[in-house]
Order: C-alpha cells, then sequence, then structure tokens
C-alpha cells in the first residue's frame, strides 16, 4: 500500500501511478491512498502523520517503511531485497507512507519500522510517488528475474 499526502493533480502523474500500479499488480495486491494536506507549519505536519497512521491502519504483520530524506538510500538490489525480505517473512503489508512538501511528522517516523530515502535531491511530491512505484516494480522484475532491470 502506497499512502500518500495530497493527490497526484497532474494527469501525466496519474497516468504514469496507474501504469506502474498495473504493472505491480501482476505480482502483488497495491493500492494508492491519498489523505488531505493539511499545510506547511508544525501543526499541519502532525496533523497530515495523524491521518496517514489511521489510513495505514496497521495491523499484525504490517511494515510501516517511512520515505525520509535522511532514511537508508537503496539501489535498486536493495529495493528487491526489502521487497522480498517481506515476502519471506510473512508481512502482511508493506506500507509507504510519504509527506507532504513539509516532510513526515516524527510521530510516522517513529511507527515506521523502516526509514527510505529517494534519494539526495530534491523531488516533487508527484515525482516521488512515481518514481516510488518505479522502484517497486523494479524490484520485482529483479525477484523474478525478469529483464526489465537490465
Amino acid at each position: 500500500m502506497i499512502l500518500a499526502v495530497d493527490r497526484l493533480r497532474s494527469g501525466w502523474a496519474r497516468e504514469a501511478m496507474d501504469e506502474y500500479l498495473g504493472r505491480i499488480g501482476r505480482y502483488c495486491p497495491v493500492e494508492r491512498k491519498d489523505v488531505k494536506r493539511a499545510g506547511d507549519d508544525a501543526g499541519a505536519i502532525a496533523a497530515e502523520g495523524e491521518r496517514l497512521l489511521k489510513a495505514a491502519a496497521a495491523g499484525p504483520g504490517d511494515e510501516l517503511i517511512a520515505l525520509d530524506p535522511a532514511g537508508e538510500a537503496l539501489d535498486s538490489a536493495g529495493w528487491a531485497a526489502m521487497v522480498g525480505d517481506g515476502a519471506v517473512e510473512g508481512t502482511a503489508r508493506l506500507v509507504f507512507l510519504l509527506g507532504g512538501a513539509a516532510g513526515l511528522s516524527e510521530e510516522v517516523k517513529r511507527a515506521a519500522r523502516r526509514r527510505v530515502s529517494l534519494g539526495p535531491q530534491t523531488l516533487s511530491h508527484e515525482l516521488a510517488q512515481i518514481v516510488l512505484v518505479e522502484q517497486l516494480y523494479r524490484a520485482w522484475t529483479i525477484l523474478r528475474g525478469e529483464p526489465y532491470h537490465k
């Protein structure tokens, strides 16, 4: 599951998201949900964090993964290992949490079992989501030994 603050506004981003969710869906169930943006101040970040955690409704066996610039940087093989480890360990769901323009609340970061980074560069909110789903799709093709990764 992918949970993000705010909706995808651009047509190109919605189209790319649909494309990659469809591709990932051949390997495992996947969905994307968004929560309402609250603003850019500390109170808004906290409110968005509460909304993300409520929408995640994490149950036993779910693994929350926060996308955080200060998180662990993974190469494509690392993404595949993370996805594969989840499948092997019997993780019910991997739940990826993306904050708004001001980032994730400390509460979300603490609730996450893991924090990962998409890299040191600054990406728009929409582009970050597309990079995430592309890497998840690439991870599955690596795990299945399919040629997409090459």
